[in-house]
């Protein structure tokens, strides 16, 4: 999962260690905080396979330097590691985004991961990806169900756990429903969405054409 979000995170630019921490706590906010100790080692993992690269880019620093009302400051060169992806994490980078979890594994975190970065997928990837998610989470609702239907325990914890998840469950898959069909509105002529995009983008061709 960290592999797929650093290569996608290079795909947009290079960027040092420090910066592809700070994007990874931006993207995914609270869900997710990547310590250094698992950060760099996935970074020289991935150099050693050659799906990135990275250069030694030097960065000017600015220290206090004497006393007095001037203050002033000097330059201290320090060497940071800048990482890019290449051709081959290009296409490590989009299998990852579209394999298929292991059996009997969650893809609850890695979802949300893989979501982030549908805008390198094409649109009918995209739909499938999310159907199988919902497939994966409908299944889930219905075993939900069977354990409430045939629980046991008059335990009201017990119960109000099976009922929060539940209700989760049952708005993932809401929510996902409504993104294919967005997204299969975006994609289908005969959607009124479809045609509104077809107007902007032959309205921004013509406004090009007159100014060329």
């Amino acid at each position: 999962m960290l592999e797929l979000a650093v290569l996608g995170l290079l795909k947009e630019r290079p960027m040092h260690g420090y910066q592809l921490s700070r994007e990874l706590s931006d993207a995914h906010g609270p869900f997710w905080r990547v310590s250094y100790g698992s950060l760099y080692p996935t970074l020289r993992r991935l150099d050693r396979d050659g799906a990135i690269e990275s250069t030694s880019d030097a960065e000017a620093e600015t220290t206090p330097s004497g006393h007095g009302r001037a203050n002033k400051t000097r330059a201290k060169g320090r060497r940071k590691n800048v990482y890019r992806i290449t051709a081959l994490g290009e296409r490590l980078f989009l299998e990852l985004l579209q394999e298929t979890p292991p059996e009997g594994q969650s893809e609850d975190a890695r979802f949300r991961v893989r979501l982030a970065f549908f805008r390198y997928l094409p649109p009918e990837t995209r739909i499938r990806l999310m159907e199988r998610r919902r497939a994966a989470l409908e299944q889930r609702l219905a075993e939900i169900d069977d354990a409430i239907r045939t629980g046991t325990t008059d335990d009201e914890y017990q119960r109000a756990v099976l009922d929060h998840s539940r209700a989760s469950t049952g708005s993932d898959i809401a929510w996902l429903t409504g993104l294919i069909q967005a997204e299969r509105n975006r994609t289908d002529p005969a959607s009124p969405r479809y045609r509104g995009s077809e107007r902007r983008a032959t309205a921004t061709l013509r406004r090009k054409e007159r100014t060329s």
